[in-house]
Parts: structure tokens; sequence; C-alpha cells
């Protein structure tokens, strides 16, 4: 890692803090600390769930219920069951705590237009599209890839908005059973199948199965449309190479469709070179390989 990378971040993260009041106990003059203000607005008008929460903060247990007991006694918060799952819990803003939300809000708009301000109009529009720049990309360091159970609940998830998609995208529809790719298949040691995550959410996925004794074949890979232009697509490609690697394989394939212009023009950056049909998919119109 580049020493001087390392410390522009480590600047940019103290100058940040800093400017935004992240440092000081009463955050906003609010009287509260950044920690529980931030908790008010991730909880929001309509509520969350608590696992939901601590995933998207990346919180521990213990930790979140201390804020959450902290922001109760001040009477802003009220916690429940779930009214479809009594198992899980819920938490919402009580009258007081939209009020307090509504304050935060008011005020955070006052703070974003007091940075701006000072600056000229090209200055103004040079910082908010750097910002943008610095969300995406730190957006695409948070993503965690993972190996599943392709039976898993998070992988259905996946593999269902995977299916609807091509579905819709492809001329003759898309019946996963004419491209079927078995459970046990994308089992490690026969092969994976890994998740993406953003935030504790699914946000996309891939398959790698064996085909032969030294060949591997990308499958199922997919982005949800509001990670797209992140480099989930990247990161779950690479995770899937790694994997061939470790299982000993040295050349991995995969097709696609030719309604999937984007698929393959990202193949194409990715090294992959298009070589003659080696399978038997109906819905393929093109085949790559890479050598690993």
């Amino acid at each position: 890692m580049d020493a001087v990378q390392i410390q522009q971040v480590r600047r940019f993260n103290r100058l940040v803090t800093r400017r935004v009041g992240a440092l000081e106990e009463s955050y906003l003059s609010r009287g509260r600390p950044l920690g529980e203000a931030r908790l008010v607005f991730e909880i929001g008008r309509e509520g969350a769930e608590l696992k939901e929460l601590r995933d998207r903060l990346g919180l521990d247990s213990g930790y979140l219920s201390r804020l959450l007991r902290s922001l109760e006694a001040q009477g802003l918060v009220e916690t429940g069951k779930e009214a479809a799952d009594g198992r899980r819990r819920r938490v919402g803003l009580t009258g007081k705590g939209r009020a307090e939300l509504a304050a935060y809000d008011r005020l955070s708009d006052e703070l974003a237009a007091a940075i701006l301000a000072p600056l000229g109009a090209g200055e103004r529009a040079r910082l908010v599209a750097a910002m943008a720049e610095v969300e995406r990309l730190i957006r695409a360091a948070a993503i965690e890839i993972r190996v599943e159970a392709p039976a898993s609940a998070v992988a259905r998830r996946c593999l269902s908005a995977y299916f609807r998609e091509l579905a819709a995208r492809f001329e003759a529809g898309f019946d996963p059973g004419r491209n079927p790719a078995g459970d046990d298949e994308m089992t490690p040691p026969a092969g994976f199948f890994v998740v993406a995550r953003r935030d504790g959410r699914p946000v996309g996925c891939g398959a790698l199965i064996r085909i032969g004794e030294s060949t591997g074949e990308v499958k199922r890979m997919w982005t949800a449309p509001a990670a797209r232009g992140q480099g989930v697509a990247r990161r779950v490609l690479r995770k899937l190479e790694e994997l061939a690697v470790e299982a000993g394989l040295d050349t991995v394939r995969l097709d696609t469709n030719r309604a999937l212009v984007e698929a393959v023009a990202f193949y194409r950056r990715e090294g992959y070179r298009e070589i003659a049909q080696y399978n038997d998919n109906p819905y393929a119109h093109h085949w790559f390989e890479k050598a690993l």
C-alpha cells in the first residue's frame, strides 16, 4: 500500500470529522453526540428493524443497545416486536423523536450550505462532484464478498432477482431449468456461490462450477441495479477467479446472451477472450475463456 496515499486518506478523514462537527459532544448543538444523532436519522420517519440497523451501520449489538437505551431515556424512540414476525424487534421515533429528526435535517442543510457558501459557483460544482466520486469509491471499497450456501435465503433472493431480470431482457424470456446449475455444483468443494453485500444488504452474486479437470465455469453473475457502476461485478468475478485458483483450476469459461451488451464489454475488459461454443446453453450467443 502506498504510504503517501494512506497519509492523504488520514488527512482527509481528520478534515471531514472536524468540519462536520463529529468531535463535538453536542452534535449540531442538539445535546447529544454524533452516534446518537446518526441513529435518529437512520431510524427515520418510517422506523427500522434492529438487525437491519445493525448491519447498515456496522455496529455490534451491545453498542447499538446502549445507544437505543439512551435515546429511549430521552423519549425519542420506542422499540417493539415486528407485526409480521414477533421474533424480530423494530424501533421507531416518538413524536418528540420526529421533531428532533426535523431539527437535525434543518441544521444539516444549514451546515452543508455553510460549507458551500464561501466558494464560487465553479468551485461548488467541483466540490460536489468530488464528493460524489468519493462517496462512490468508498461505497465500492465497503462491498464484502463472501461464499454462501446456494440454498440459503440470501442466495435465493439474489438468484430470483437475477432470473427475473433475464426473463425481462432476453428476447424469448428465460427458464432457469433450461440452463441449470444445481446447488451441489455450487457448493464446496465442487464449486462456489458468492454474495456481495453493501451495508449488510445483498447487491450481487456469482457462481463457479467445475466443468473439467482444470477448468471452471462462471455462472449466475448478477448486480443489483442500484449498485451498478460501483465495481460489484468486478469484485465478484475476481473473487470467483481467486477461488478457482485455490481449487487448482487454471482456466475459467463463461457464456452470455447478446442482449447483455454491457456484460460482453465487461468480460472483454476483464481479460476474457471470445472462443468457439463449448456448451449447449440455449440462451448463449457469446462464449469466453480466461487463463488464470
